[in-house]
């Protein structure tokens, strides 16, 4: 599951810090290469050794370059699910941790006055909405940039760009609780926003939520979260007792609550469609930022029940140390089960030995949510151990892989088809609902095709169930070549299966069409048989349906077709595999067809 999480989450983000500010506050100087090592014994790595004025040059923005700072900037790739290390005070606080220079710190919410109701309408764009405050904030131009560059790396991240959480960061002293969140209609919301596109064309003044997604249209940065809410029949606002806007998630803060190098206290609010991230998030942004404390503050639901966030509580799980010398190849005369302990405290998992000499009981702290199994904590043990340390070994079981049989098949029919003269396309595995049944005249009996809950474009409504359609819209883009248009595909299909472990199954079948100025039904025949006989499949001329091991055409009902004289369904060893034929005439209506196409689909599986 993890592995899967992690390839969702896409590729390792880069975190630009300055090296005299890190060094600073590791209380250390190193050389480059000391320096990358440190990071490959933490579990990071140091991507590039640049400068502002190097990257602008690169960016063949010389002009800009001339003023811009020499400053040296390490760039550094952090694990996808990594958090806590997304700004500097992250990375120098974990790697003081790791070299034993401090301890893991305690986070603690002190209980506040402060409350947030969360009213009914959010139910319609962003049901979940969670706040904290941090007292005693000292700003400087440093720490407001990393604060400010946290917020975009979490939106980039584990807010996948803003749609399931958004972070809103305000000034206080400037607002007054209690606070709401609401959804109102576009044109009820109307509020002096943190900046426009074009102080010219559009002056720092009020401006209606409705306006404003028009505005935002020529931002560069915003326009691309403005899909989120535009088309819904509300917006959701947080308002303070005032009726103050101090923000409109996901797209812009209000100029009213705006943060200054001044700012003391910082209100932090999360308006989300996934509770669980958004919790996350806000106790990265607490933990992360320099204060004297950390005030929560009580949400009350629209269902009438409060809880109070951030939830700072530490979890606690255990780990076998004989399972982290099985799985990770440390042996106990190198590291004790109480080397252990130690070793999972440097990376900030605080741990104690058992009485029984093996079992491990680990603290997890808010900052690592990425701790989900036991594996983790193994693998937390081995990169304090170092990775360097443990000694190479031959594998005690010897495995060979090899191809599967159906891939094999496939590449072998792939061969087989193209050197009969037809050409192979790749289309799309989702596809329109119509393209799987109604244009191509077939019932949709709803336990057929994997539907998408939540499709981005019209296009890709469901997984395809069939490889004729995408073959027929090929045609359709191709009808300008020469005739005739021989066009073959094999690949998968995408089918409902309520034995299967996941409700559904892949099916690999092979799709030929034959585009030209008349029917040729023959041509593709001759296709089918040569794929047949390669098979070593023979053909049964008395049209049995229960013989074994051979293949026939008898007379279909596909609608797709046309009619009984043009089509056949094709049965092996008494079971429909597949149908060969002209396509029928409102079919080549539907795909916008302008020659008469003769096509067969069969389905590979019996073959394998």
């Amino acid at each position: 599951i993890k592995a899967q999480v992690l390839e969702l989450l896409g590729t390792m983000p880069t975190v630009g810090v300055n090296r005299d500010d890190l060094y600073e506050r590791l209380g250390d100087s190193y050389t480059v290469k000391e320096f990358e090592d440190l990071c490959f014994d933490f579990g990071l790595e140091l991507d590039e050794v640049t400068s502002e004025k190097e990257e602008l040059e690169k960016a063949s923005l010389a002009s800009k370059a001339e003023n811009a700072s020499d400053d040296v900037i390490y760039k550094i790739d952090i694990p996808a699910n990594r958090y806590d290390l997304l700004c500097i005070e992250g990375i120098s606080r974990g790697i003081r941790i790791f070299q034993g220079k401090d301890e893991c710190p305690t986070f603690v919410a002190q209980k506040g006055e402060n409350k947030m109701t969360i009213t009914a309408n959010t139910a319609q764009v962003r049901p979940f909405g969670v706040a904290a405050i941090l007292r005693g904030v000292k700003f400087n131009q440093k720490t407001y940039s990393s604060f400010i560059d946290l917020q975009d790396k979490l939106h980039q991240n584990i807010c996948r760009r803003r749609s399931l959480v958004a972070i809103g960061t305000h000034d206080l002293s400037t607002v007054q609780g209690p606070f709401v969140y609401d959804a109102q209609a576009p044109e009820d919301i109307k509020f002096k926003p943190l900046r426009t596109p074009d102080a010219e064309k559009y002056p720092l003044q009020e401006y209606t939520a409705k306006e404003l997604m028009t505005i935002y249209k020529e931002d560069l940065q915003l326009k691309q979260y403005l899909h989120i809410i535009e088309d819904k029949p509300v917006f959701p606002v947080i308002r303070d007792a005032n009726g103050v806007v101090l923000s409109l998630p996901p797209i812009i803060n209000g100029h009213h609550s705006r943060i200054t190098l001044d700012t003391k206290d910082v209100l932090i609010e999360c308006t989300a469609t996934d509770l669980t991230k958004a919790k996350v998030v806000l106790n990265i942004m607490c933990t992360m930022l320099d204060s004297d404390s950390i005030e929560g503050v009580e949400v009350i639901q629209a269902d009438g029940t409060t809880t109070t966030y951030p939830d700072l509580s530490y979890r606690e799980d255990t780990a076998s140390a004989s399972d982290i010398y099985k799985r990770m190849g440390i042996k106990r005369e190198q590291a004790s089960p109480a080397d252990l302990a130690k070793l999972l405290t440097k990376m900030q998992l605080s741990a104690t030995l058992e009485e029984d000499g093996d079992t491990l009981k680990v603290q997890i702290p808010p900052t690592r949510p990425d701790i989900l199994h036991a594996c983790d904590i193994w693998e937390d043990a081995a990169v304090a151990f170092g990775f360097n340390n443990i000694e190479w070994t031959q594998p005690q079981v010897t495995t060979a892989g090899k191809q599967l049989p159906v891939n094999k098949l496939t590449e072998q029919l792939r061969m087989l088809v193209s050197q009969a003269g037809y050409s192979e396309a790749l289309t799309f595995a989702l596809c329109k609902a119509d393209d799987n049944f109604k244009n191509l005249r077939r019932k949709d009996d709803g336990n057929t095709a994997c539907v998408i809950s939540n499709p981005k474009t019209q296009d890709f409504q469901v997984g395809r169930c069939n490889l004729l359609s995408g073959i027929l819209k090929t045609l359709n883009h191709n009808s300008s070549m020469p005739l005739p248009i021989q066009l073959f595909e094999i690949q998968d299909v995408l089918l409902l299966d309520s034995t299967s472990e996941t409700g559904a199954r892949n099916e690999r079948r092979l799709v030929a069409a034959y585009a030209g100025k008349g029917a040729s039904f023959q041509a593709v025949q001759g296709l089918l048989d040569l794929v047949m006989k390669k098979l070593d499949v023979p053909f049964d001329k008395k049209g049995s349906t229960d013989g074994e091991h051979a293949y026939t055409l008898l007379p279909s009902q596909d609608p797709t077709f046309f009619g009984q004289l043009g089509a056949a369904d094709i049965v092996y060893s008494g079971k429909r595999i597949g149908v060969i034929g002209v396509i029928h005439p409102e079919v080549h209506k539907n795909f916008n067809l302008s020659n008469i196409v003769t096509a067969m689909e069969i389905t590979l599986e019996p073959f394998v």
